[in-house]
């Protein structure tokens, strides 16, 4: 494990159980973990397997991400780093970025969400991809007309609007103006069932 990450989780672990107000033996217990490799994990030494990452995970509540990736208050994404994609002559930004979590590999800082501004011209489309069952997706217009085509009908939004549609089915976005509009969208992703 990567000096990065190990360092991650040791803090992480350390500062979750404390959260709850419990000794290393108590969640060892709790999560079926020895107690050893449970103090292991809190110094840095530890290697573990994804066997043991998921019963801490489970024994603290949180997502095997939460004890991985940093817990930096605040985190500065310059806007070159921020991935962008081009989608015929739209521009699509996503504003939640991966996390590096160490040696090339990165986690969601978000699970679950997605978030994006899209640069559409005039006269611009866009088809999205339709999601999971149970996705919802929040589009609002910041500048300029757009319309959400979904589910067979069709919405105008202006500056300002916003509208919520499950993303489940085809749909579209097209910018109906004669300038520039710009977008958000805010994709809420249903939880994989296992």
């Amino acid at each position: 494990m990567g000096d990065r990450i190990a360092l991650n989780l040791a803090a992480n672990v350390r500062r979750l159980r404390e959260e709850r107000g419990h000794s290393q033996q108590q969640m060892a217990d709790v999560s079926g973990v020895p107690r050893p490799t449970w103090a292991n994990l809190e110094s840095g030494d530890a290697n573990p397997t994804v066997s043991v990452l998921t019963k801490v995970a489970d024994a603290l509540q949180v997502g095997i991400e939460d004890l991985l990736t940093s817990r930096e208050t605040v985190t500065h994404f310059a806007a070159r780093s921020l991935p962008e994609r081009s989608v015929g002559r739209a521009r699509v930004r996503k504003l939640v970025p991966p996390s590096p979590i160490g040696e090339g590999q990165t986690a969601s800082i978000a699970p679950g969400l997605e978030v994006e501004r899209i640069d559409l011209p005039a006269a611009g489309e866009i088809t999205g991809k339709p999601h999971a069952s149970g996705t919802r997706e929040y589009l609002t217009c910041e500048k300029g007309e757009l319309e959400l085509s979904a589910g067979g009908q069709i919405w105008k939004l202006r500056s300002g609007d916003v509208i919520a549609f499950r993303s489940e089915a085809p749909y579209s976005y097209k910018n109906t103006g004669r300038t520039q509009a710009i977008a958000y969208s805010i994709v809420t992703f249903a939880p994989v069932r296992g």
